[in-house]
């Protein structure tokens, strides 16, 4: 399993630290780790928690990435942006317990987990028990025993809902990437070329793209 991290900048400080935690973990699992950035809180490339939902999107539907780690100050930011994409099911994760249980119950792709919360000392240890629950146990498999079946229904019947609710992901893109200056808001002009203008994207990125349609889209916004 390919898993990209992403971090917004309110929380970009903390890459390095999450980043050692999740490779730590999953590595030895077998799984590889493309970390998308912010790296620091200083980057010239910022992400807010609304691009980390559109640079999500843009791995998980490409193929370049099987599953996303993102997050904000409380995750709850992160996880309605992820959440407003085709392709894209994520879970606000806080402990080991929500790691588990979504990864068996709802068996979505991306997680949002509130880094500015209990992150004082030993928040390492934190992260590195919600991976381990993440990705050390399967997917889909339900919880608990006896709703083991009805819930591996319920995932499925949610499968065929969105597929009617979301719209095409690259028309949305482009609805976004144009979306016009609003009055009394700021920052919200090219969100989708600012969130894949990061220093290592174009690296990670095309050399794991499985989507050509994709592909050019993210070329021609790069150009």
């Amino acid at each position: 399993m390919r898993i990209a991290l992403i971090n917004e900048n309110s929380q970009a400080a903390k890459n390095g630290q999450i980043e050692a935690a999740l490779r730590k973990v999953v590595e030895p699992m077998g799984h590889t780790v493309d970390n998308y950035g912010m790296y620091a809180a200083d980057d010239d490339v910022q992400l807010t928690y609304v691009q980390a939902g559109i640079l999500a999107a843009i791995l998980l539907n490409s193929g370049a990435a099987d599953y996303v780690v993102t997050g904000c100050g409380t995750g709850e930011g992160a996880m309605l942006a992820c959440n407003s994409f085709p392709g894209v099911l994520c879970g606000h994760v806080e402990d080991p317990v929500d790691a588990y249980t979504f990864a068996h119950v709802n068996d979505g792709n991306c997680v949002a987990m509130p880094f500015a919360k209990g992150c004082g000392w030993g928040m390492e240890l934190n992260w590195e028990y919600v991976f381990e629950k993440l990705f050390g146990f399967g997917h889909g498999k339900g919880y608990p025993a006896d709703r083991v079946v009805p819930e591996q229904n319920n995932k499925k019947i949610l499968d065929l809902v969105r597929a009617r609710t979301m719209n095409d992901l690259i028309a949305s893109l482009d609805a976004i990437e144009t979306m016009p200056a609003a009055e009394g808001v700021t920052n919200c002009e090219h969100l989708v070329s600012r969130a894949v203008a990061g220093p290592k994207f174009r690296e990670l990125f095309f050399a794991n793209c499985k989507n050509d349609e994709l592909r050019a889209y993210v070329e021609n916004l790069l150009k």
